[in-house]
């Protein structure tokens, strides 16, 4: 669980620069036309970012709940193909926004990979959660699920602003 634990820190922050510096400062995002649907997107996954974040530095996710950290973690795999999809439908993504999300990809994989064999004993416990603390990448996960939480509730509010109209 640890590697996995590190590698999630590296795949926060990597999530965290492409977020302020693509989404917030060079693109403006929640400024842009036609940006709504990718917003919501982004508001959706960043609260399934900040569960997985926020908790896997204290707890495992033991019996029925693993179960319920898979759903999370597919869930957040389903968004983002749907989010690529929509970011090549309504804006042309500069070279390295695209890189920055293959290596997120590529990251968040490895991710997964050091922690689905846990997941596999998790699910064979009691359904609890149970204590699993990992010190110092814990509380940097924490911070980091602080701002994405706010990152996501700020995303959905600009998604629900008027759409200007598309130009003829």
């Amino acid at each position: 669980m640890k590697v996995a634990i590190w590698i999630l820190l590296v795949q926060a922050s990597l999530g965290a620069f492409d977020t302020l510096y693509y989404h917030e400062y060079k693109l403006k995002l929640a400024h842009g036309d036609h940006t709504h649907t990718e917003l919501r997107l982004h508001a959706i996954r960043d609260f399934c970012y900040a569960i997985i974040i926020a908790s896997l530095g204290f707890v495992t996710w033991n019996g029925a709940w693993t179960y319920v950290l898979a759903a999370i973690l597919l869930a957040e795999i389903v968004i983002t193909l749907k989010d690529f999809v929509e970011e090549d439908k309504v804006r042309v993504l500069p070279p390295g926004e695209r890189c920055m999300h293959a290596l997120m990809g590529i990251v968040y994989g490895a991710f997964l990979a050091f922690l689905v064999p846990d997941m596999l004993q998790w699910r064979l416990m009691p359904t609890e959660f149970t204590a699993s603390y990992h010190g110092i990448p814990a509380w940097l996960l924490s911070l980091i699920a602080a701002g994405v939480f706010v990152s996501g509730v700020r995303d959905l509010i600009a998604s629900m602003r008027p759409e200007a109209p598309a130009h003829a």
